[in-house]
């Protein structure tokens, strides 16, 4: 029997408890606890047309199945370092997760242009 779409957001009126990332089972994939699997796919992507207030929607959802799931931090780090183009990925739309990547990216630059400041000043001074 098909289940309505979402039916399973109604479950998550109780968060998973948080495992820190040491106490789990380092041989297992960080995928195989993740709580989207019990999810219906359809809601972390989008179907091609939809429209803005149904994408909204169905990415607010999909965002709230990620707050309770155990491995979110491992997910959303995981398509950022991919990365993923599309869908809600820990927490993170694709748009999100490029502006989390240009942040990266200019703290990165910022953090090389200081160290090259600071050997350029060592070696002026030695």
């Amino acid at each position: 029997m098909l289940q309505p779409p979402h039916s399973s957001l109604q479950v998550a009126a109780v968060p998973a408890p948080r495992v820190p990332a040491r106490d789990r089972d380092q041989d297992a994939p960080w995928h195989t606890e993740a709580v989207c699997r019990r999810d219906e796919a359809g809601l972390f992507f989008a179907p091609s047309k939809e429209p803005t207030a149904a994408r909204l929607s169905r990415e607010e959802a999909a965002k709230r199945v990620c707050a309770r799931c155990p491995v979110m931090v491992e997910c959303r780090e995981h398509a950022l370092l991919q990365p993923e183009p599309y869908g809600v990925w820990g927490g993170l739309t694709a748009a999100e997760r490029r502006v989390v990547l240009a942040r990266r990216r200019r703290r990165d630059m910022e953090l090389k242009k200081a160290a090259r400041s600071t050997t350029d000043r060592i070696a002026a001074a030695g």
